[in-house]
């Protein structure tokens, strides 16, 4: 469901602790040893002043009022005490250390894995639409950004928080009339970090933006690298490469020259009330107003007050940092799925293969139809060819029958079932499809051949290869079918990706198959193969071929002729020809035929 666009977006920290419900007890947990471990790290001080007040008051000092007289015993308690509150200060920053530094690593792959996730079910328009290297960015530096907070930048606030709430009670409970001096600096310094804190947000949102437009430059320039090297465009794509780096070291700049500035000022304010106190809390001690000890307590817990908060700037800077990231993530979490599956399962073995379409129109912009009220019906187990020039939507077709778009108008059935009433994956698995694209993963060609079908046999494997008429070639291979192909299969040839992805396929042992350009990039003598073993690839499923070599598909039950997004001619190749249509205009063009002749 998609957000009201009008309704304002919770706060990215809201909605960072909306997503991590789940891990609430650890949340606590961790904020709890965060706070143990400031409230121990601040005895000491406490502990130093009641060890001069012991030395210097001796029978008149804090622990003597309590009963204890001896100075042995006074100083043997406060020396256990130090042993004690030391050991448990270690022992809650073992503890919060261990959390916060698991949450983080939790929540980031949690994160990662329900941002992909998500991602995978958006339609294909989601993808053609952004760039790749943008949603890298957001799945892994994003994400990472937010992991780095959660590692540090959680704990600094919780300790300065408590630092602040402690020492100030501490403060005027012992000398009241000093706390002032100390806490003056204060409202400052909060004003401070939230004034930066309003003008940095911003500036990184266009950091992280900027951040997006590097990573999908490096991205498409990686993937295209054979095409730069071919044109010898190297220094153009550096001085792009530049620029964008350029923009993103200039964004960075703008936001450093902010929260570089907070530090020092900060500094400055906190000399103030460090100053202060130390300057007249001296002088009462010293007219006996206050007691030495307190005196030396006041002093370093001033220090321990207000000195670090000037880890608060790189703490911000942090927060900010990550709160840019974590509105990218969920804005992405939040991208509505526009292709919802439907509630109908269709498994596989009971499929037989029958689709219609009824009075289909689809416009991948508005107003610019690629197909218009176009209907066709394809019998269980036939095979059918669609021709037609470049651009007349045969591709688009198959990309609707597989539904990575949704059609405008008309109607889809398989089996009769409309497609959007059928479970969607169901759908898509009774389905082999062959793009003329090929896409293979890094990895061996058994693998790939294997992708979908992850618990085949070697021997299933070899079989459809053979089908496929890719087994002797990948026998030929370095490590046969254990060779590595490389990304995208780049180090094969452009028919050899298309072998191994008929066979994949094949494997598959799909009801309906379909071929959209399937021989496109093969030679002459592999494209004989492969029509040889058409006859046994096609048996018992229903064949959708899309070609422009006519050759291939001139034995097909059916022959549609596409164009402007319409069905204009239809037939066998013997009818068709005989009709002396587009369609035997294309056969006479391919076969070198002169007008007339068939």
């Amino acid at each position: 469901m998609s957000r009201s666009t009008s309704a304002p977006l919770p706060h990215p920290l809201v909605r960072l602790l909306q997503y991590s419900r789940a891990h609430r007890r650890t949340v606590w947990a961790a904020i709890v040893c965060s706070i143990l471990n400031k409230i121990f790290d601040l005895a000491p001080p406490v502990l130093i002043g009641m060890a001069v007040d012991t030395v210097v008051e001796r029978q008149n000092s804090l622990l003597a009022g309590w009963g204890i007289r001896d100075i042995t015993s006074q100083l043997a308690i406060i020396s256990i005490l130090t042993f004690v509150v030391w050991g448990l200060e270690s022992v809650f920053q073992y503890a919060y250390d261990r959390l916060w530094r698991n949450l983080a690593q939790t929540i980031q792959h949690e994160l990662r894995i329900d941002a992909y996730g998500h991602l995978q079910e958006l339609e294909m328009s989601f993808f053609e639409e952004r760039s790749t290297g943008n949603l890298l960015a957001i799945l892994n530096d994003d994400i990472n950004q937010l992991e780095r907070f959660l590692d540090h930048g959680a704990n600094e606030v919780l300790q300065v928080t408590t630092t602040v709430i402690v020492i100030g009670a501490a403060f005027f409970i012992l000398a009241p009339e000093v706390a002032w001096m100390a806490m003056l600096p204060m409202p400052f310094i909060l004003w401070g970090s939230f004034a930066f804190q309003a003008k940095l947000a911003p500036r990184y949102a266009e950091v992280r933006d900027q951040a997006g437009l590097v990573n999908s430059r490096l991205a498409n320039n990686l993937t295209g690298m054979a095409t730069i090297k071919s044109f010898t465009a190297e220094d153009y794509e550096i001085d792009r490469v530049t620029v964008e780096s350029e923009q993103y070291r200039r964004r960075n700049r703008h936001a450093i020259a902010l929260s570089a500035a907070f530090i020092p000022l900060i500094r400055m304010v906190i000399l103030v009330g460090f100053t202060a106190t130390l300057f007249f809390g001296g002088i009462q001690t010293a007219n006996g107003q206050l007691a030495v000890g307190t005196y030396s307590v006041l002093v370093f817990i001033t220090q321990r007050l207000l000195w670090p908060l000037t880890n608060l700037g790189q703490t911000l800077d942090q927060y900010q940092r990550a709160m840019a990231s974590t509105n990218r993530v969920m804005n992405l979490l939040d991208t509505p799925i526009a292709i919802q599956t439907g509630t109908i399962r269709l498994p596989v073995a009971t499929v037989q293969g029958e689709v219609r379409l009824d009075n289909v129109t689809f416009a991948y912009h508005a107003d610019h139809p690629v197909v218009e009220q176009l209907s066709l019906h394809i019998p269980a187990g036939k095979t059918i060819a669609i021709v037609g020039s470049t651009g007349s939507g045969k591709s688009t077709l198959v990309k609707l029958l597989l539904r990575f778009y949704e059609i405008q108008q008309g109607r889809i059935t398989v089996d009769g079932q409309d497609i959007r009433d059928l479970n969607l994956r169901d759908l898509r698995r009774c389905i082999g499809w062959v793009s003329q694209d090929v896409f293979l993963f890094h990895g061996t060609v058994a693998e790939n051949i294997a992708y979908g079908s992850f618990d085949v046999s070697p021997d299933e494997i070899i079989h459809a290869a053979k089908l496929a008429e890719a087994h002797d070639f990948i026998l030929r291979l370095p490590h046969g079918y254990e060779t590595i192909v490389g990304e995208r299969g780049q180090k094969l040839s452009g028919g050899q990706r298309q072998r191994l992805a008929i066979a994949r396929a094949l494997l598959k042992d799909p009801p309906i198959l379909i071929l959209d350009e399937a021989t496109s990039a093969v030679d002459n003598e592999t494209e004989a193969a492969i029509q040889r073993s058409l006859e046994y690839i096609t048996q018992n499923r229903t064949t959708i071929a899309i070609a422009n070599r006519l050759s291939t598909i001139r034995h097909a039950d059916q022959i549609y002729v596409m164009e402007y997004g319409k069905i204009v001619e239809q037939g066998t190749h013997p009818t068709l020809i005989a009709h002396n249509g587009i369609y035997a205009n294309l056969w006479r063009i391919q076969s070198g035929l002169r007008s007339g002749e068939v």
